[in-house]
């Protein structure tokens, strides 16, 4: 235990030193101190979520609202990614529960969309892993938890830097090898319900000036449901070298990921009370496979600058196989044919490369440092969608397709940008960051739709944007902060809002970015050992929102992608952790994550049989009112365990807010819902672990959304009440 208190104090001392030496005035020189990274050896306490370094990845990121997750020592479920126990600290986060299976994280914050998490920018190790920036923005690449050390938050204002979405930005930092040993292991193993097993084996080191880590991750699982399997895996290869004269680094890095999931189809209301589990498909099936490689070069050529050279790409495809339809749509034999009936396939292939230069370079202005951030970064991307195959009558994974797609398009995306922030400290403990970004670009799609003419696809997307912020942070004598920062954002026209549907729909040629804004206040204390807290309030304003309208045009009535009205969504988010025992023997603390939310709609209309409604005052979908997550954790010499209980109110399903959900639940109100998860871990030796988890422990039926896109409208039911065995090893 001496070992521990004297980490500890170790960790205090370098998270805090170098916001004192920012806090210090010097009229003669300017000191900057660069720390290498250390590791130290001591059994540690499971990780409360922290503040970013200001500094971030040669950001400028003061005046906004910063979280780090660690999940090095968690007893979260991290096998299956259940998103409510890995963010359980973060008050607003959302998960969706597309499946069970650990297979994506769902992620969303402040009222956004929750879908593959495509609202942030999201990352690993600062590289960008979403598919198509402007085409389709979703993170297809999903890294196994087991192989993340820490998970970085940046909330909407912050997005600046990272791009202009609303979400702001999620970064995945994968685990280091100890720098003491030129070669450790470490392999975690997960068996549980529903058929799950997971293996994950890492091996890192440092020889020399090179230091190295590779993992290998393989999960199978038969899901919750009826027909619900799931066959995962993950690799990862990372190689740096620091040069011994220079003050300079370069990385190399190479990443996949890659899943076979059975689709069990969606369910509507009816079918969900009699039995959550069953399904309606065998036949459907998704798999996406991701290669994302890199390289970085880090420079410091003075010790007030520092230079980051990032080229990467995320190359892959995402395929599925399914008879579609909602969950009233039979998949049973034709009597007719006596066989199936042909199911779609779709292929989406990505090709995307991007470059991005950083600078970070301290200088003094008067009294006091200042801190000047600049990044440059290219992007040029090719999307290629092959839709609408008529494929076989099989039961398997099968993507032939013995003829043409009915939808065969090509979206080429190229950008450029530039952003300039400013730290400029006024005093000691105040500064103000002032930034923008100006981003410039084009998609051009082309192709063929069978349904429509020959001459109606082509278009070209323009991409111009500059995009303001401005954040302040004043730094309290007790240890607090007070923070507050507004920043434009916007979300451009994507690949989907351009493609009809059917032969009912049409493209619509004029449609507007989606443009608005982020703006929060916060109150923060984290030095305080006894209790840490948290509190935000926040507004999300998002402008010329794209949905669908009803149009006429001569006798004939279309469905049509249109800009339909305006939101706006105010809430408060609330973090208080309280310890209750710091002992020696017996660690003890509870905490609240809350957020509350209003999500309207302020105006617009939308679409209903055929006319046009008023959604103004309406609920926003998928925005709870309240989400609130509350534990207690307790540590006991080698002995910790966790328990949380989650509620998240109802939501609506659709602009229109209907609360009888339809014969096929495609919309409908969307129950609150409250979750128990239990979690308890026994360290037997420095170097083994076993963990025990039991989510959903009262075993409640419950459902998270009603998708209007992928994998299909319904009501897809979340996991019931299931146990997870984990054995660590780490030599």
């Amino acid at each position: 235990m001496i070992l521990m208190r004297n980490a500890i104090a170790l960790v205090l001392f370098f998270c805090i030193t170098p916001q004192v030496l920012m806090s210090q005035s010097d009229s003669d020189s300017l000191l900057n101190v660069f720390l290498e990274e250390i590791s130290v050896e001591a059994i540690r306490e499971m990780g409360n979520v922290k503040p970013v370094a200001e500094y971030s990845n040669l950001m400028v990121l003061g005046g906004r609202k910063l979280e780090e997750i660690p999940l090095r020592n968690t007893t979260a479920n991290i096998a299956e990614k259940v998103g409510r126990q890995v963010f359980s600290k973060i008050p607003g986060a959302f998960v969706y529960d597309m499946d069970g299976a650990g297979n994506q994280v769902n992620l969303s914050l402040r009222g956004l969309d929750a879908h593959r998490s495509w609202e942030f920018s999201v990352r690993q190790n600062n590289i960008i892993t979403n598919t198509d920036i402007y085409g389709y923005p979703a993170s297809h690449y999903s890294a196994p938890m087991e192989a993340i050390d820490r998970v970085e938050i940046i909330r909407g204002t912050g997005a600046l830097q990272y791009g202009q979405q609303f979400g702001g930005m999620v970064n995945y930092i994968t685990k280091s090898p100890d720098p003491s040993k030129p070669i450790s292991f470490e392999s975690i193993t997960t068996a549980g319900s529903n058929g799950l097993l997971s293996s994950y084996n890492a091996i890192g080191g440092k020889l020399g000036y090179i230091t190295y880590y590779a993992y290998y991750q393989r999960r199978v699982s038969d899901g919750y449901r009826d027909n619900s399997s799931s066959d995962s895996e993950a690799q990862l290869i990372s190689v740096k070298y620091d040069f011994p004269d220079i003050d300079l680094s370069v990385k190399a890095e190479l990443s996949r990921s890659t899943y076979l999931y059975q689709i069990p189809g969606p369910l509507n209301d009816e079918m969900f009370e009699d039995n959550p589990r069953q399904s309606t498909r065998f036949r459907d099936f998704y798999s996406p496979d991701i290669v994302i490689p890199s390289l970085s070069i880090e420079w410091n050529p003075g010790e007030n600058t520092r230079l980051n050279l990032v080229a990467s790409g995320v190359f892959g495809d995402r395929s599925s196989v399914r008879r579609g339809g909602n969950s009233l749509t039979l998949d049973a034999i034709d009597p007719e044919t006596n066989d199936f009936r042909p199911r779609d396939v779709a292929i989406h292939d990505y090709y995307s490369r991007t470059a991005e230069l950083r600078l970070l370079h301290h200088y003094k202005l008067g009294e006091f440092k200042n801190d000047l951030s600049i990044s440059l970064r290219y992007f040029n991307n090719k999307n290629i969608r092959r839709q609408r195959g008529v494929s076989t009558t099989g039961v398997d994974f099968d993507l032939s397709v013995p003829g043409e797609f009915g939808r065969d398009l090509k979206l080429l995306s190229e950008s450029a940008a530039v952003t300039v922030e400013n730290q400029f400290w006024l005093s000691e403990k105040m500064s103000i960051s002032p930034g923008l970004r100006f981003e410039y670009g084009a998609s051009d799609l082309t192709g063929r739709i069978d349904y429509i003419e020959e001459g109606e696809v082509p278009l070209e997307i323009p991409y111009e944007f500059l995009t303001l912020g401005i954040h302040g942070q004043y730094f309290l004598s007790n240890g607090g902060r007070v923070f507050a920062g507004v920043s434009q954002a916007n979300r451009p026209v994507l690949f989907q809002d351009l493609i009809p549907g059917d032969p009912f729909s049409r493209i619509a040629r004029d449609l507007e970015h989606s443009l608005g804004y982020n703006a929060e206040l916060g109150f923060e204390n984290h030095s305080n050992h006894q209790i840490q807290y948290s509190l935000t309030f926040f507004r999300t304003y998002i402008g010329d929102r794209i949905g669908t309208l009803v149009e006429t045009i001569g006798d004939d009535t279309y469905l049509t992608n249109s800009n339909i009205g305006n939101s706006m969504t105010d809430g408060v988010e609330l973090f208080v952790n309280y310890v209750i025992s710091d002992s020696d023997k017996l660690k003890w603390s509870v905490y609240n994550a809350s957020s509350w939310m209003n999500g309207r709609y302020t105006s617009g209309e939308i679409s209903k049989d055929e006319e046009n409604i008023s959604i103004k005052d309406n609920k926003i979908e998928s925005v709870p009112e309240w989400i609130v997550r509350s534990g207690t954790s307790l540590e006991l010499m080698n002995f910790s365990v966790l328990l949380q209980h989650q509620y998240v109110g109802s939501t609506y399903a659709d602009p229109l807010n209907t609360a009888q959900p339809t014969p096929s639940g495609s919309v409908g109100l969307v129950p609150s819902y409250q979750v128990w998860d239990l979690s308890a871990s026994y360290r037997l030796t420095r170097q083994f672990e076993a963990r025990v988890s039991v989510n959903n422990v009262l075993d409640e039926q419950y459902f998270t959304k009603r998708p209007t896109m992928y994998p299909g409208p319904g009501v897809w039911p979340s996991d019931g009440r299931s146990f997870s065995f984990t054995g660590i090893l780490r030599l």
